[in-house]
């Protein structure tokens, strides 16, 4: 999925119509407008080029109906299945935002240049973001503050962090 970015995972069918419901994947629920042409990718890893017939959110879910998909059958196999778009259409970051999918798999070094390790994910607590570093032989959890993370580089996958005493010590 190099070439592609998630924005909605499906959940389960709704109704008897064609309808699933989707978890958002997105912190940009507005890029649904318009949007026409998606990219879903199944669970075995096959993709399908799907039309968005219509969509709306129902409480904290969004509901599609793609064109060709009239009945509860007709979407059962979509189960699990992330819609997505190109990387071309993903939604303009300002200079200092980036995508989870972004920082994953950078490597992490100190100032100093010393290897900490590769990120793993990007945890979202309702705070401070905290990335997720696979070291040797442990985990880190970094603050993905600007203090802390000085440069990041999502180009030539590096992230340098300047961190406070006793942040990568157990």
């Amino acid at each position: 999925m190099d070439d592609l970015v998630a924005i909605a995972k499906i959940v389960r069918p709704r109704g008897l119509k064609g309808e699933v419901f989707a978890d958002l994947l997105t912190d940009f629920p507005e890029r649904f407008e318009g949007l026409e042409q998606v990219t879903a990718v199944l669970p075995d890893a096959a993709r399908l080029e799907l039309k968005i017939e219509d969509f709306w959110f129902q409480n904290d879910r969004l509901v599609l109906k793609f064109a060709g998909c009239d009945s509860i059958e007709s979407v059962k196999s979509l189960r699990d299945t992330e819609i997505c778009v190109s990387e071309s259409e993903a939604v303009e970051l300002d200079d200092d935002e980036f995508f989870d999918w972004q920082l994953e798999g950078c490597s992490v070094e100190t100032v100093k240049g010393e290897r900490i390790g590769t990120v793993r994910e990007l945890q979202r607590t309702g705070g401070t973001e905290n990335l997720l570093v696979d070291g040797d032989g442990r985990d880190h959890l970094i603050p993905f503050a600007e203090s802390i993370c000085v440069e990041v580089d999502v180009e030539n996958k590096l992230i340098k962090v300047d961190p406070p005493e006793g942040l990568l010590e157990f």
